[in-house]
Formats: C-alpha cells, sequence, structure tokens
C-alpha cells in the first residue's frame, strides 16, 4: 500500500476520484495511527508521519468509498491534566461523512475498570469491535436543478418531526422504508405535508448519535437523538439502503425531494456537546484525540467536565478548533448537504466563552461574518441548564429564538390562568417587548405551543400531571409544571362534554399559534391529535407511543379528520392574507392620535368599548376582542406595491361560560363575515353588523372578517 504525505487541509476523509486524504486535528498526540478496516474485521494500522499545525494528514491512492477507518492517538493519559489519550481505544473521526455500527457498551469502550472507576490503573482492553467506524463517501451527487425554496420567515410555518416518528405507521409508505430518510421522502408524506400547508420541516436531531447502552439494556433507546458524536455524518439508523456511505446519497435525495415540494429542510443541531459524558463516559472520539482542546473542563479539576447541558461535557466554546469544527459542520450542511437552516439546541450553552452567557461572544461573531451561514435560518433553544441561562430575547439581531415566553403565555391564558391578559396580548402581536429592543422583528418569535419535549397537544388538554412510568424512571423524569388542564377528568373518558370541551380547547390552542405574529411552528401529528398517554418525555420511545398514529388502512376518525382539515383551513388564511403574518410590529394608538383614527390594531372589551388600563389590569379579565386593520399595513409586496389585505376582528373568550360580545362601532366595519368558530355555534359564512352582539361560547375563539375599505 502506498502512503503518500496529503495535505492538512481539509479535515476529515476526502476522497478526489484517485484515492482519499486523511486529515486529524491534535495537539496533545505524540504519535498518530490511521487504522483501516476490512469485513472481516482486519486492521491495518499505517503511523501517520506527517503533521503541520496540529493537523496529522496522510494520502492513501486507491482508497475511495466505502472504506472503514478509525484513529489510535498515542499521547498522554492524564486525567488530572486534562490529558487522556488511550490508543487501545479505536477512534472516530470528528470529521466523518459517514459512520458505520454502533456501540455495544463494552467495557473495552472506557478508560477504567467498572468494578473501580476511581483507579488509576487505565484500561487497556481493545475496543475494536466494540464501537463504530467511520466511512469514506463518495462526494459526488447529482442535484440536477436543486433550488433551495428560500422561503421568507414572515411567510414561514415550521414543522418539527421525528424521522422515525412522522413515518413509521404510515400505511401508504413501503414497510422498509418506514422510519428512513427515503420514507421521509416519500410521496405520501410529502403530499401530507404540503397538503397541510408548512413550509419548512425541522427534523430532530439526524447527526449521528449514540444509542445508549444503558437504554438498550432496558429495552429502550435514545429515540430523540440528542446525544451527537458525528457532526458531519446522517444517523445511520435512518438509512433506508446501506450504512457504508449509502445515508449520505439517501440524505440527499430526501433534501432534492422536499424542495422540489417546495419545502425547506431545517436541521436540529447539537453543538452543545457530544455523546461521551462526563469523566465515566467512553472514550469515542473527541476525548481520546485530545480533550482539553475539545471539551470544557473545571478550572482547578481537570479530571472533571464542565457542564451547562446537563449530559455530562459541554464543548469548549473559546477554542478555535472547536469553533472551526461547528462552523466546518454547518457550512458542509449547507453546501454539500442543501439544507436551508438550523434550530440549535441549548443555544445559551454555545454562548459561553467563560461562565457567563455572552451575546457578544466568539461564536455569533464567526456566524455574523460568515457568508454562507448568515444567510441561512438560524434558530436558538435560547436557554441551557447553566446560571443566566435562560435568554428569550437576548440573542443577537441575526437570530431567531424558540420563544418560550409564547408556550406559556398562551397555555395559561387558555388553561384560566388570572391576570394573563396582557403578555398574552404582547405574545399575539409578536413579542415586540422581548425583541423590538435589539432592532428585531416579529419574525424573530418562533412560535410554539407544544414541541418534541412535553406534552403533544392533545396530552396538553387532557391530563393534569406527566405519566412517564413507561421510561422506567418512577415518573421522576420530565417537566413537572406543564401549564396543562385535563378538562375535567384525567386521561382517556367517555363523557361527551370533556371530550367537546378537549376538541374546542386543541382549536384555540391552533388557532392562536397561527393567528400570532411572529413564525408558527407545529410539533408533528398535533394536528391530527397525536397523543402519548401523558407522556411529557419520550426521548426513550421508539415505539408507538411516540409516532403519529395515521388511523391504520382505515384513515383517520372523524374527528381527528375534521381537526387535520381545522389546521390545514388555519395555514392557508395565514398564507392567504399578509396581515397575519406582518413584517412589523403593530404601532397600535398613541396617546397624542386623533380619537377618530383608525390604528393598524385596537383592543376592545366585550361591550365592543376601547380597552383602558383598568381592563387590562383586571385579574379576571380573560376575554378580549382584537381588530386588525388591512387597510394600513406599513408594507410593500415584492413589486414595491402597498399591500392591502381584509382587515379582521377576533374574538377571545378564556372564560369559562359563554360571554356577549358587542361588535364595534361602524367605523371599524360596518358588515362582518364569520371565517371560523372554535364552538362551531356560528358557521363560516354567516353575516353580522356593526354592533350586533355575538355570543361566544366559554373557551371559544371566533374570526371575522371583511373586505378592505375601498373594496
Amino acid at each position: 500500500m502506498q502512503i503518500w504525505p496529503g495535505h492538512p487541509y481539509p479535515l476529515g476523509a476526502t476522497y478526489d476520484g484517485s484515492g482519499t486524504n486523511f486529515a486529524l486535528f491534535s495537539e496533545v498526540a505524540e504519535r498518530v495511527e490511521l487504522c483501516l478496516l476490512d469485513d472481516d474485521g482486519t486492521e491495518t494500522r499505517i503511523e501517520v508521519e506527517e503533521v503541520d499545525a496540529h493537523v496529522w494528514h496522510a494520502y492513501i491512492p486507491g482508497k475511495g468509498p466505502g472504506t472503514r477507518y478509525g484513529y489510535r492517538v498515542h499521547g498522554p493519559h492524564d486525567p488530572a491534566a486534562g490529558h487522556r489519550c488511550n490508543p487501545t481505544k479505536l477512534l472516530l473521526d470528528p470529521y466523518a461523512k459517514a459512520i458505520d455500527g454502533q456501540i455495544d457498551g463494552d467495557e473495552a469502550l472506557f478508560s477504567y475498570r467498572f468494578d473501580d472507576p476511581e483507579s488509576n490503573e487505565v484500561n487497556e482492553d481493545d475496543s475494536a469491535g466494540h464501537t463504530m467506524t467511520s466511512v469514506v463517501v463518495n462526494p459526488f451527487f447529482d442535484w440536477g436543478h436543486d433550488r433551495p425554496p428560500n422561503h421568507d420567515y414572515h411567510d414561514s410555518v415550521i414543522y418539527e418531526a421525528h424521522v422515525r416518528g412522522l413515518t413509521m405507521q404510515h400505511p401508504d409508505v413501503p414497510e422498509e422504508l418506514r422510519g428512513t430518510y427515503a420514507g421521509l421522502a416519500h410521496p405520501a408524506i410529502i403530499e401530507h405535508l404540503t397538503e397541510l400547508g408548512i413550509t419548512a420541516i425541522e427534523l430532530m436531531p439526524v447527526h449521528q448519535f449514540v444509542n445508549d447502552p444503558t437504554l438498550v439494556a432496558k429495552g429502550l433507546s435514545n429515540y430523540w437523538g440528542y446525544n451527537t458524536i458525528g457532526f458531519f455524518a446522517p444517523h445511520n439508523g435512518y438509512a433506508g439502503y446501506g450504512t457504508r456511505g449509502q445515508q449520505v446519497m439517501e440524505f440527499k435525495s430526501m433534501v432534492k425531494t422536499m424542495h422540489e415540494a417546495g419545502i425547506e429542510v431545517i436541521l436540529d443541531v447539537v453543538y452543545n456537546h457530544t455523546a461521551e459524558g462526563n469523566h465515566l463516559g467512553p472514550t469515542l472520539s473527541f476525548r481520546g484525540i485530545d480533550n482539553s482542546a475539545y471539551y470544557r473542563l473545571v478550572d482547578d479539576d481537570k479530571a472533571h467536565y464542565f457542564d451547562t447541558t446537563g449530559t455530562g461535557n459541554s464543548l469548549l466554546m473559546r477554542s478555535p478548533h472547536v469553533l472551526q469544527l461547528i462552523m466546518d459542520s454547518l457550512r458542509y450542511w449547507v453546501e454539500e448537504m442543501h439544507v436551508d437552516g438550523f434550530r440549535f439546541d441549548l443555544a445559551a450553552t454555545l454562548a459561553r466563552q467563560f461562565h457567563e452567557v455572552d451575546r457578544l461572544s466568539a461564536f455569533f461573531d464567526i456566524v455574523q461574518q460568515d457568508p454562507i451561514i448568515s444567510q441561512v435560518k438560524l434558530i436558538a433553544e435560547p436557554w441551557d441548564l447553566g446560571d443566566g441561562g435562560y435568554q428569550v430575547g437576548g440573542f443577537p439581531p441575526l437570530w431567531t429564538e424558540w420563544n418560550g415566553d409564547y408556550r406559556d403565555t398562551v397555555r395559561d391564558f387558555w388553561r384560566g390562568e388570572p391576570s394573563t391578559l396582557p403578555e398574552f396580548a404582547s405574545r399575539l402581536t409578536g413579542s415586540s417587548d422581548l425583541y423590538e429592543h435589539s432592532g428585531r422583528k416579529p419574525i424573530a418569535s418562533i412560535n410554539f405551543v407544544t414541541a418534541h419535549d412535553g406534552f403533544t397537544l392533545a396530552d396538553l388538554v387532557s391530563y393534569n400531571d406527566k405519566h412517564n412510568e413507561a421510561n422506567g424512571e418512577g415518573n421522576n423524569d420530565g417537566e413537572n409544571h406543564n401549564r396543562s388542564w385535563n378538562c375535567g377528568e384525567e386521561g382517556p373518558t367517555s363523557d361527551p362534554d370533556i371530550l367537546e370541551l378537549r376538541a374546542r380547547q386543541r382549536r384555540n390552542f391552533l388557532a392562536t399559534l397561527l393567528l400570532s405574529q411572529g413564525v408558527p411552528m407545529l410539533a408533528h401529528g398535533d394536528e391530527i391529535g397525536r397523543t402519548q398517554q401523558g407522556n411529557n418525555n419520550g426521548y426513550c420511545q421508539d415505539n408507538e407511543l411516540t409516532w403519529m398514529d395515521w388511523g391504520g388502512d382505515d384513515g383517520l376518525d372523524e374527528d381527528r379528520a375534521g381537526l387535520l382539515e381545522f389546521a390545514r383551513m388555519l395555514v392557508h388564511l395565514r398564507r392567504d392574507h399578509p396581515l397575519l403574518h406582518r413584517r412589523r410590529f403593530f404601532v397600535g394608538r398613541r396617546p397624542d392620535d386623533d380619537p377618530d383614527l383608525v390604528p393598524d390594531i385596537e383592543w376592545f372589551d366585550i361591550s365592543g368599548e376601547r380597552m383602558d388600563d383598568a381592563d387590562w389590569n383586571q385579574g379576571y379579565a380573560r376575554s378580549v376582542m382584537v381588530f386588525l386593520n388591512g387597510d394600513t399595513i406599513p408594507e410593500k409586496d415584492r413589486r414595491g406595491e402597498p399591500i392591502v389585505d381584509d382587515s379582521f376582528l377576533l374574538l377571545l373568550n378564556a372564560h369559562h361560560e359563554s360571554l356577549d360580545f358587542t361588535l364595534p362601532v361602524s367605523a371599524y366595519g360596518e358588515g362582518w363575515t364569520v371565517v371560523f368558530d372554535t364552538d362551531h355555534a356560528v358557521s363560516p359564512g354567516d353575516e353580522l353588523a356593526a354592533g350586533d352582539v355575538l355570543a361566544a361560547a366559554g373557551r371559544s375563539t371566533v374570526l371575522l372578517t371583511r373586505p378592505p375599505a375601498d373594496a
């Protein structure tokens, strides 16, 4: 076998059509062996002799796609000094574009003995055969005329989904493709998404992750996938056609199919930690390559990891090599895999160069100036588990954020909590109190009521308490304060009044979400009443409990089909009316305005009178009427023409009893037409006039519309 010097850049294994260049960063290494693995497990070790700027590199002619490989790094094993090299552990390439296999939990994966973890004796059992291997991939792919849909944020409706959860039980997806990237691209799934009207699918983690052996031993698995070990590799468990590089082609084909349907692909990415865990975790990659360069260690105790993620470790965000790894990964997924954006898990950790969350940290700086990454959708989960970690509203102007305040306030409003009306009004109109101060617009707010973490929408209105017994942790895991309400009985019921109230509450939540300014995000299955039977932490449940129930060959029942149709109507209504997804915040009525002025938004009490301070500050106030003026949208369309839209009157009654709403005076509209009523007391198309009284049922939403004033 010929070994050529190769090049230190790019990092990883790069096939050029004739051979493969291998490059690995390690500042602490004294020797590096590149290990090539045959199908029968035979290992060929190659001494990597070339090193430039701490990058060890070699080029091997004739080696190409499908080649399995790993590294053995020789260097200090001195945990007290932060070093954990151990050449008996076969290590994954941090830049591997594909990964084959899974770990099996064997003691050989660890650098200590299970019966004496505090001993200074190093476990020298060889981990080959128990670990995962890196794979050389073919970088060439026929993208054809693929182009990103490039939906503007204000036009976006995001659909959070899981590759397996979305596809495993769909009757029209062939069994062999269920739970795969190919299954995600199946026409039946594409049809559901396009008919629903979403513009982007946000995939829960698809970076290669570790399936925790401790969960596997209990008959469970790491379903969610927030346990990344490969930041460049599509997770091989979602591959339908093979794991020796085929998963890369399959993923690209899925993205291409989504783009053809006008759907963007956003990835939920986990750059805050890795699957190697704390000081008692396995040695799989980073730990054995250069532990102190990749991980944040406790300043005065380098044998332990500084953890703000709750997973055992945090990446060292002030290390130039970690920052390079993250940015190289992001650019790879945009340029080579054609994805359209990212949602950053526990993003506050990415802002911790030292102890505190710093909105001016190096990570934000390099994202801001990067010509590729700065132009895609960037969504932060703006919190972590460290001190000062809740940072909703605190991210820089380029970023949007999962708005946890929106979720909490909307849940509180519809379950009847007192004194929520003022904040509910802020959330409904784009959360200017959180984002306007930094120059951001309503699109900075990713609005959601439910997500993968917590109750589904159906469970939010069916359970007061979590029911996580199936997770095997004594129901001690998961959030205890869910802001949920079971509508009168815990869990399944046959009481028709409770069932109707729950159905109405689901419609109320969907209506609020899709009529709020900002960017709405639906959790997959909420549109068809998906339930997890009260489990609010389905991270380890890769089974029917978390998968979408499509109703089998008989399809959805009448109630669930009706909910789907209602969700479709709302998404399409939002799409068709720019007033419902404005680029700018409402101005409202200023103190010096002409009292006869009709502003862009007006708030009324149920008597049809403008709200005053006393009305807003009543602790019992749970109902409001909102006028949205389509005649005064301060925006222009793509051709520079002023935007004029229908006007809307939104009646929100979170009180438990029916209330009579008096429609406002004719200055706001002489006649109104019903769009929908979540109680169905009035029907779409029904006509009302200024000053008419409309009885809105307890806990219901009614939307009325009128044409533009000059129509």
